[in-house]
């Protein structure tokens, strides 16, 4: 099995064990939330582009995301490109 395989079945059991935890996700909302985690895409059309999906979904999927309070924040949208950058919020270390 190749490293990339490996780290592809790591992202899906991740999405999987979000999904888990809370029923309501998306697939792809799931996936946002682990690529953020992972530090593998913080902006809309790169999280598209890396999982070769429209990013008109991945901008609908965020913008429920976004309204869940607590789950996700939009950092930043750019309107000429469409791409909106988002982060996860700070987490309480208490």
């Amino acid at each position: 099995m190749s490293e990339a395989t490996s780290e592809v079945d790591r992202f899906l059991a991740l999405v999987a064990a979000a999904q888990g935890r809370d029923i309501r996700l998306t697939s792809i909302q799931a996936g946002l939330l682990v690529a953020a985690e992972l530090g593998i895409a913080h902006d809309s059309r790169a999280f598209a582009r890396l999982l070769g999906i429209a990013h008109s979904l991945v901008l609908r999927e965020l913008n429920v995301l976004a309204e869940r309070e607590g789950v996700l924040q939009i950092v930043k949208r750019d309107l000429r490109t469409m791409r909106v950058h988002y982060a996860l919020p700070p987490r309480d270390e208490t």
